[in-house]
């Protein structure tokens, strides 16, 4: 009889337990799967409907408040400091951009110089040979002319203008213009023309 009475006490928490399940839990939570279902075809937000009566209930909402308005605050900070550093990115590229265009600025004029100056170099290699030709054209007529006519002309000339024509004459001419000059002076032209060759 004892152990009767002691199953029934047993058996009663449990049947208790299970009439609750099967009663009220397992309607209940049907039931809210129903709504769900429904208030989503209606196009009702139930989430958002829950976190607004939430709001309103006092000792929920003053939680919700702290927390949103502490990460909300976070937050903020958050995103001034990543616009900060946006800012200071920004003006470092603009930095760099202005120093490499002032290095491409400096490289053309570089460019443009070396130009320039190659340019230069040119023309004066141009005027060399003209000047070459000239003095060449110039020799070749003190070789044309007869000695007597060309060591008057020489003798009237400095003695570096003498020495630079005397010293480009072929050696036949060069004699008879020297033969045509006083002594002292074909002696002087002589002995600097050997100084010249042996420099």
């Amino acid at each position: 009889m004892e152990r009767e009475v002691k199953e029934k006490i047993e058996d009663q928490p449990r049947s208790r337990f299970q009439w609750f399940l099967y009663v009220i839990f397992i309607p209940l939570l049907f039931a809210i799967v129903i709504a769900l279902i429904v208030a989503q075809f209606a196009g009702v937000n139930v989430f958002e409907k829950a976190k607004d009566l939430s709001g309103k209930l006092p000792f929920i909402s003053s939680k919700v408040e702290k927390t949103s308005g502490k990460s909300l605050k976070e937050y903020e900070d958050k995103i001034i400091d990543l616009q900060a550093e946006i800012e200071n990115k920004d003006t470092e590229l603009t930095q760099l951009q202005s120093k490499i265009d002032s290095q491409d600025n400096e490289k053309q004029q570089m460019l443009l110089e070396q130009k320039r100056l190659e340019d230069e170099i040119d023309e004066l290699k141009q005027i060399q040979n003209q000047n070459k030709k000239a003095f060449q054209e110039i020799v070749q007529t003190y070789e044309s002319m007869s000695p007597k006519s060309a060591a008057p002309i020489i003798l009237s000339m400095t003695d570096p203008e003498a020495l630079k024509i005397l010293s480009n004459l072929k050696s036949d001419v060069l004699a008879k213009i020297m033969e045509k000059m006083p002594a002292d002076r074909a002696a002087k032209y002589t002995e600097m023309l050997s100084a010249k060759t042996n420099d």
